[in-house]
């Protein structure tokens, strides 16, 4: 699993990419110069168990699940599913099709299981590990970071998004981490910033 990779760049609602906090306002101004992002939020978002709550408040409109399903694995399943019926979207991106979560979804984005991904995983140690894909893709199934950045760009969000490889993602995650860094947090990538797609490729293991 790559928990500890999610948090690192920032696929917590309650944290900030590079291990950067919403407790801090240094963090947040800091994070929001380096991403060009003025409309960056400042306080922490909702957890799981609370979105779900919001959707079926009608607090929340619209829901986009990826990887994972909250109707079996979150805790009052019933409750998960009533919430993603009543959603007025709701969008699944996942490896399989016949999910409970992707049955109770409007839209399905076909994503790539583990064994096509390229990228990087981060071990409960932070031990970070290049991941290197031995399937070929099927069909129409694509990288997560492949979605996100062409639904972005249907947004209009061209700017932040622009992105053609991994190594493109990594180089960015590596700069963030290093930016402003003055050794007081812990993650620092700086020595592999600019690697290109060949250095980034032949990363070990």
């Amino acid at each position: 699993p790559n928990a500890m990779g999610g948090r690192e760049v920032g696929a917590l609602a309650n944290l900030l990419a590079a291990h950067m906090g919403f407790s801090c306002s240094e963090d947040i101004d800091r994070v929001r110069r380096f991403w060009e992002a003025p409309k960056i939020a400042t306080k922490p978002g909702l957890a799981a168990v609370q979105m779900f709550d919001a959707l079926a408040d009608g607090q929340l409109k619209a829901i986009w699940v990826m990887a994972t399903n909250p109707a079996v694995s979150l805790p009052n399943s019933d409750h998960v599913r009533r919430a993603l019926a009543s959603a007025e979207l709701s969008i699944v991106s996942d490896c399989y099709l016949d999910t409970d979560t992707v049955g109770l979804s409007q839209v399905h984005l076909p994503a790539l299981p583990w064994g096509e991904k390229d990228g990087t995983v981060t071990n409960s140690e932070r031990r970070i590990s290049r991941q290197r894909a031995f399937l070929s893709p099927l069909g129409d199934a694509r990288p997560d970071w492949w979605i996100i950045c062409r639904v972005a760009k249907a947004l209009g969000f061209e700017h932040g998004f622009d992105f053609s490889h991994q190594a493109e993602i990594f180089d960015e995650h590596a700069r963030l981490s290093a930016f402003e860094n003055d050794g007081r947090r812990h993650l620092d990538l700086g020595g592999l910033v600019g690697l290109g797609r060949t250095a980034y490729d032949d990363l070990g293991p």
